[in-house]
């Protein structure tokens, strides 16, 4: 099988492509990254996608800095839409299934308990209205795949742990919120997760998260205490008092019991992932 990532040079794209070769030897996975086919120029990116003759496109590729969608909105939909417009319409014509990376974001999170793959979206901010129109565009073409998750992270690109570790490097005392709360998601197992559903040959919408849920506040602790770290502050703080330009959902939780039922079992807590990373 041949399949196309794009976004291969970030952290769930570089996941996927060492999934694919670890679990499916026999398949041909390429990757298409940002400097070969730029989402904010959609045409760009039809031709690294029809030339590599795919049977599966994982849309991983996005805009993802929550903030900087909210400031430059005209950018993040060019990327986040047109862009998966053009992803999606390539693999259409390449008669290829369409696997697109969704957010937990999509939701506003007044829900007060985890989120099931059918409830209402109601995203809050430029990012997640973004990402639920890629949605749209996705589930239109044939037995298309839309995986939302939450508060991803691994061994390749930007990551929260990554940044807490740093911020004790230089500073004594470090805020995180506690009103804001999901699952953290290590792109690792996502990867695994993914490959596991293109086997079932899942379509529709799923939910995939590592199991358990925290908050930022409680990450970052986390991340501190596996790595063993002395005198930084960790402080709680609030959403109101960072004064981030975006919303960011209070409670973004995802039911993954639709998954859990297919593979069998749920991803593992999201702190053994964690202790694993951090190794």
């Amino acid at each position: 099988m041949n399949v196309v990532i794009t976004g291969a040079n970030g952290g769930l794209g570089s996941a996927l492509l060492s999934a694919c070769a670890r679990l499916h030897p026999s398949w041909r996975a390429t990757g298409v990254i940002r400097k070969d086919a730029d989402l904010a120029r959609p045409l760009d990116v039809v031709h690294p996608i029809l030339s590599a003759n795919p049977d599966v496109v994982i849309h991983c590729a996005a805009m993802t800095r929550v903030d900087a969608c909210e400031t430059e909105p005209e950018l993040a939909r060019a990327v986040n839409v047109e862009g998966t417009r053009a992803v999606a319409s390539a693999a259409e014509t390449a008669g290829a299934r369409m696997v697109y990376i969704s957010t937990d974001y999509v939701f506003d999170g007044k829900g007060g308990a985890p989120y099931p793959v059918g409830a209402a979206p109601n995203p809050l901010n430029v990012y997640g209205k973004t990402k639920l129109e890629g949605e749209f565009l996705t589930l239109a073409e044939k037995n298309s795949l839309v995986v939302r998750t939450s508060w991803l992270y691994g061994k390749v690109g930007k990551s929260f742990p990554a940044a807490v570790l740093r911020l004790c490097q230089t500073q004594k005392e470090i805020r995180m919120v506690t009103d804001q709360k999901s699952s953290p998601t290590y792109s690792e197992d996502l990867a695994a997760a993914i490959i596991k559903l293109l086997g079932k040959k899942a379509s529709g919408i799923y939910h995939v998260s590592n199991s358990g849920s925290a908050t930022w506040h409680e990450f970052a602790k986390a991340v501190m205490e596996l790595k063993g770290i002395r005198g930084v502050k960790l402080t709680a703080t609030t959403s109101d008092e960072l004064k981030a330009a975006a919303k960011r959902p209070a409670d973004s939780r995802l039911d993954c019991s639709l998954y859990s039922a297919l593979a069998g079992a749920p991803l593992r807590d999201w702190r053994e992932a964690l202790a694993e990373h951090l190794r």
